[in-house]
């Protein structure tokens, strides 16, 4: 038999109980044909020597907006590396003014008020901006802050008149002017005036992080939330835009998109007596190909922890008399959920809040009770606050959790300081879900966090913050866990466990060739690795030198 590809003299770790490891795959078709003895009698058109080095299952990223990573590998970086306190900031504000003409808008991101002090004000960046409007997007991606300027072209001159939205917060002086801050759906009073994005900024963001994941041997990532250009997205034909990078090839990565649930609407009847809740063309979960697809559909029914915005059953330990606020009326977002889930679609729940969370889980089991369907396999996004009834609650719906790894280093100071010790024993859980039944999948959360897998895994095994303090140490999970988290668990997250996840006959050709063994390395030693290949489908996507 002649294959495609032969792969041949690597340690792979397969992650199939039935040939846990294998020296040779061999591909055809995309897929994986043959293992070890059964390639003895194959020849192939291509024939590539690993050279002894460890290979693994292709990385999946249940949560990474990898076009919004994109946008931010282009625009301002804001990151505490680059800009560690205000006055540098602010600086950086202002080197970019110089280089753009008068009245372009100067575009941030990835600040955190956690480790700068405070927010940015209107004020400071007027001062630096030379009049030019300015956005700049908190780490989270929930928050940002505008400049005079902006809020000017926004309708508010003067930063006066700012209207109080539903589920959006604006931060004001005691005389009522709002100072720049507008959080969760205040955000589009502002933003609202340079989006929609036209397609081919899209279609370039895209490119730029599909490239960086191929070097981070990431093959599969699902992006939770497009289309919602007031909530989630770029613009209303965010698919379009994905779609046109496929077909340029600029998009390697496999991906799975989320609709926004309020793109979502009612259609009208669709057969006598009933009527259809979703997008045009009956189009939903699970329509697409291995290269693009649509996934569930996304909600966000809060906001981030470390902005203090999550709904949250008690005040935040370090501004009691604030638990955060739900994004929507909790009988809205029940009966949207409850009509997705009629209609077929899975339904992806932001929740980071334990009240929240508690609002996710009786959506879902309202929506399982009003119209039962099997295994439509509900998630919970983040599922960062969370009892020990509520994993229980999570595991009974059969619905699956998606916490971040890398959150624990990034920002995991800022969240210990939001909890206080005893909430922060309850943050981020992966090991207690896994005790409790449940399928862990891994993510990122990129750009929030660093989109790279290893540094993920390497949080979700060793769990320490950036100060070196332990967060929930007992949530710690093994390599192999967090490995099987990262390929297996983000497979089944997105009802591709029949195809992804293994190196297994039949299975996608899908791997990462590592500069050593995942799983035999010291536990403190995961981060320092690095991907030396990345193979999608059996074609090489990525080589960092590692094939012959």
């Amino acid at each position: 038999m002649q294959l495609d590809a032969i792969f041949t003299n690597a340690r792979f770790t397969t992650l199939d109980p039935q040939r846990p490891v294998a020296h040779t795959i061999g591909v055809f078709a995309g897929r994986v044909a043959a293992l070890d003895e059964e390639v003895a009698h194959c020849t192939a058109r291509q024939v590539h020597d690993l050279g002894g080095a460890p290979a693994v299952p292709g990385f999946n990223d249940a949560h990474q907006h990898l076009s919004m990573r994109g946008r931010r590998l282009l625009e301002l970086d804001l990151r505490a590396e680059a800009a560690p306190t205000l006055d540098a900031l602010y600086a950086a504000v202002a080197k970019r003014a110089a280089e753009l003409e008068p009245g372009a808008w100067i575009h941030g991101s990835g600040y955190d008020q956690n480790k700068l002090g405070a927010h940015p004000t209107a004020e400071a960046l007027d001062a630096v901006a030379g009049g030019r409007p300015v956005w700049l997007e908190h780490v989270s991606c929930h928050m940002g802050v505008a400049n005079t300027a902006a809020f000017e072209l926004a309708g508010y001159p003067g930063r006066l008149g700012v209207p109080e939205p539903d589920g959006g917060h604006v931060e004001r002086d005691a005389s009522g002017r709002a100072t720049g801050l507008l959080q969760e759906r205040a955000q589009p009073l502002v933003t609202g005036v340079f989006r929609p994005s036209p397609v081919e900024t899209i279609v370039t963001w895209i490119a730029a992080a599909s490239t960086l994941g191929l070097s981070e041997g990431l093959t599969s990532f699902t992006e939770p939330g497009i289309a919602a250009v007031n909530d989630i997205g770029h613009g209303p034909v965010d698919l379009h835009a994905f779609q046109v990078a496929v077909e340029r090839g600029l998009l390697q990565v496999r991906a799975t998109v989320m609709p926004y649930l309020t793109v979502l609407h009612d259609l009208g009847a669709f057969e006598p007596g009933n009527t259809w809740f979703g997008l045009d063309l009956g189009l939903r979960s699970g329509f697409g190909d291995d290269r693009l697809k649509v996934g569930a559909t996304k909600v966000a029914t809060d906001g981030s922890l470390i902005g203090r915005s999550a709904h949250m059953c008690n005040g935040y330990h370090d501004e009691p008399d604030n638990s955060g606020f739900p994004l929507f009326d909790p009988d809205e977002l029940r009966h949207m959920i409850v009509e997705a889930h009629r209609c077929g679609w899975q339904v992806a729940a932001h929740a980071i809040g334990d009240a929240a969370i508690d609002l996710a889980l009786g959506a879902f089991a309202a929506a399982q009770a009003a119209h039962p369907r099997h295994d439509p396999r509900h998630r919970v996004e983040h599922f960062a606050v969370a009892s020990d009834a509520q994993v229980e609650r999570l595991a009974g719906l059969g619905a699956v959790a998606v916490p971040q790894g890398r959150f624990l280093t990034e920002i995991g100071d800022g969240m210990i300081a939001a909890l206080g010790p005893e909430r922060a024993s309850r943050c981020y859980r992966m090991r207690s879900l896994l005790d409790a039944g449940a399928v862990l999948p891994g993510s990122s959360d990129a750009p929030v966090a660093h989109g790279s897998p290893l540094l993920n895994i390497h949080d979700m095994v060793n769990r320490r913050t950036a100060s070196g303090a332990p967060l929930a140490p007992g949530e710690a999970l093994t390599a192999e866990q967090a490995l099987r988290a990262y390929t297996v668990g983000s497979a089944y997250a997105e009802h591709a466990e029949d195809r992804k996840g293994t190196l297994a006959r039949g299975m996608l050709a899908d791997f990462a060739v590592l500069s050593d063994d995942l799983l035999a390395v010291a536990p403190d030693r995961i981060a320092s690795l690095s991907v030396g290949a990345t193979v999608i489908g059996g074609e090489v996507v990525y080589d960092g030198g590692a094939l012959t």
